[in-house]
């Protein structure tokens, strides 16, 4: 596999500047664009753009520092992770604007009013949401390519992945990448598993949501898990044994075999350790 873009590696070399987040990403064929979009990344691989996770953030960062305060980006980003698998190019399109819009829906059920406040006025949220829906309005079908999670990897997302397809330089990057009909067959399989079973409902519930998204792709995509900015929030250690994907396959392969008190202690193990990490976002 070569690839044109490398999102993490640029960052081990500097100071990092991505925040403490990790990246479910889908790559898609050049064929599934339409013909304008299409025209648009043949040209910007060509040009050997190779944006890292730095710049993006950065750069969104730059298009929310306005006065007066805006909420998210004023424009659509138009720069893409790129990667080239079996001499396919793959775009994993940034769409920051649209991802800022969504992130501003999930502020308000993280966070009290008072702190959203003293953050982002009221009149700019209501705006950025009064854009938005005028935006969806013309653009019904839209979905963002990247989803993020703050301080954690939702436990959801490792089961689209195999421990075999683990690649963890330490100080560089650790992440999963797998061909789209791959994760669609695992988390298949394994949501068929957890309707069976009691006590799994919620797992289940976000399988069914990040099965919904999969299906908007096309199906020689690429789907990676990017541990992101926790590569620079965990120990190093904790990132060397860490093998969450491999784990959470067990604990399902223990529910599958019917062993319940088996799948019910590798689970609770696993969702333990994240929740650690997950607090860390409310420490002072």
């Amino acid at each position: 596999m070569s690839e044109s873009t490398d999102p993490l590696l640029p960052a081990a070399r500097s100071a990092p500047t991505v925040p403490y987040a990790s990246y479910l990403r889908v790559y898609e064929p050049l064929a599934a664009f339409p013909e304008s979009e299409r025209t648009h990344w043949a040209a910007y691989a060509r040009r050997g753009v190779t944006p890292t996770a730095q710049d993006e953030l950065r750069r969104s960062l730059e298009d929310l520092v306005r006065v007066p305060v805006v909420g998210v980006p004023e424009h659509e980003s138009a720069d893409a992770f790129t990667a080239e698998v079996g001499g396919v190019l793959l775009v994993c399109p940034w769409r920051t604007r649209l991802r800022g819009w969504l992130a501003l829906q999930e502020l308000v059920e993280w966070f009290p009013a008072p702190v959203l406040d003293a953050a982002l006025p009221p009149v700019v949220r209501r705006q950025a949401a009064e854009e938005y829906e005028r935006w969806r309005e013309r653009n019904p079908d839209a979905r963002p390519w990247i989803r993020t999670g703050v301080w954690q990897v939702p436990l959801r997302w490792f089961v689209l992945f195999g421990d075999e397809e683990r690649e963890h330089r330490p100080g560089e990057l650790l992440r999963y990448r797998t061909p789209m009909v791959q994760a669609r067959r695992r988390l298949a399989r394994s949501l068929r598993t957890l309707r069976e079973a009691e006590g799994y409902g919620l797992l289940a519930e976000g399988l069914v949501e990040v099965g919904s998204w999969l299906e908007e792709f096309h199906p020689r995509s690429m789907v990676e898990l990017d541990y992101g900015g926790l590569l620079y929030a965990l120990p190093a250690d904790r990132l060397a044994a860490d093998r969450s994907a491999k784990d959470l396959a067990a604990g399902i392969a223990a529910l599958r075999a019917g062993d319940a008190a088996g799948a019910a202690e590798t689970y609770e193990g696993l969702a333990e350790r994240w929740r650690a990490v997950r607090e860390r976002l409310f420490a002072n």
